[in-house]
């Protein structure tokens, strides 16, 4: 269990990034003196959520400000019952800590009558959140361009934002061999867009895949509700489309229900309306799992931030040919990629992950030349 020294801010109260003034407790305003210190939950919340510590009253021991004291001054906060307070002042120079040492906490200034509060209310809701507010700090220098955050923008920063701070990610990668793959696709893709009319990629195999592997292993195949995990019946594979100023994330209904021609034909379809901006609502809604082909520029790892709320987001990174040791200790050029899985670690473990990506391993792995592919 760590403990963090608390320090004084040095600017407006933000919602961005913002650096809190922090609490002294009862016991040590009593003594007028004394280190204040922070649990990391306490810590990681009022940054988040930019909260000056100094206003809320610690219920813990010594009245030390607990996690549950932060969230019930949100929850004021969202009612309009409490207020947001001005910026502590400075302490002058030699008044804090060694440099190496803890540094004292500093008392915010009460905010003066009538100075707006700043909302902490929860993304889920229509008001402006965290990544809304403008951080004053951020020095705009002569030449520096600056790019107002557009709807777009602002919905995927809220996004990411909420996943991070909800989400407990965990991140774990195998490697496929998938020579085979790789000349079947090559053989048939010529004759696939003749009888198609589209491109035969990769994607369509990897979801395949995964679907099947989602039958097997269903639990990846949910979310986290509080106090029950949700296991979805359907699967609904999310594929992350990048355009020119953004990445969307259009779902593909009952992908475990199509053929791989069926995929690539829905896969054609999501990411040419989402390029056009043509995507409508029922188009991004309901995502059970994400994947995404992060390996078509280039990439040869990826941490992905989890889709919220789904539990796991999958990538497949760049195909490339590598010496690889065989079974027989003969060395062979093989067409080699890496599968990336981050997690939500409150509904999956590394157990069944492992298990998880063997299996789309497995299925990727067992593609041949001369195969059927419909």
């Amino acid at each position: 269990f760590f403990l963090f020294f608390a320090s004084p801010p040095s600017s407006p109260l933000s919602l961005s990034r913002a650096r809190s003034g922090f609490y002294k407790g009862p016991a040590a305003q009593a003594a007028g003196a004394g280190r204040v210190r922070y649990s990391p939950a306490v810590m990681r919340l009022s940054q988040e959520h930019g909260i000056d510590l100094s206003q809320i009253r610690g219920t813990g021991l010594g009245g030390r400000v607990t996690r549950r004291d932060v969230e019930r001054y949100l929850e004021e906060l969202r009612a309009g019952r409490a207020s947001a307070a001005a910026p502590a002042p400075t302490p002058a120079p030699g008044a804090g800590a060694q440099a190496d040492g803890p540094r004292e906490a500093v008392p915010a200034a009460p905010a003066p009558a009538g100075t707006p509060v700043a909302s902490a209310t929860p993304l889920a809701s229509g008001a402006p959140s965290p990544v809304g507010a403008a951080d004053q700090r951020i020095p705009v220098g002569v030449g520096d361009q600056r790019i107002p955050v557009g709807p777009v923008r602002r919905r995927i920063a809220e996004r990411m934002l909420q996943a991070r701070r909800e989400q407990p990610h965990a991140w774990t990668m195998v490697r496929a061999d998938v020579t085979g793959l790789v000349a079947l696709r090559n053989a048939i893709k010529d004759e696939f867009r003749a009888r198609e009319g589209i491109e035969l990629t990769y994607l369509p195999f990897l979801i395949k895949a995964v679907t099947e592997s989602l039958r097997e292993y269903p639990l990846l195949n949910s979310v986290w509700a509080g106090d029950e995990i949700v296991v979805r019946r359907e699967i609904n594979i999310s594929i992350a489309v990048a355009t020119e100023d953004a990445v969307v994330v259009p779902v593909i209904k009952n992908a475990d229900r199509l053929s791989i021609a069926g995929l690539a034909h829905a896969i054609h379809d999501l990411a040419t309306r989402a390029r056009a901006g043509r995507l409508t609502l029922e188009d991004i809604q309901g995502g059970t799992f994400t994947v995404n082909n992060t390996g078509a520029f280039g990439s040869y790892l990826s941490q992905p931030i989890l889709n919220y709320p789904q539990a796991a987001i999958l990538t497949m990174e760049a195909i490339t040919k590598e010496p690889v040791v065989l079974e027989n200790d003969a060395i062979a050029i093989r067409s080699m990629v890496n599968l990336c899985l981050s997690l939500d670690h409150r509904v999956l473990d590394g157990l069944i992950c492992g298990r998880f990506l063997q299996a789309v391993k497995r299925r990727l792995e067992a593609y041949q030349l001369g195969q059927q592919v419909v």
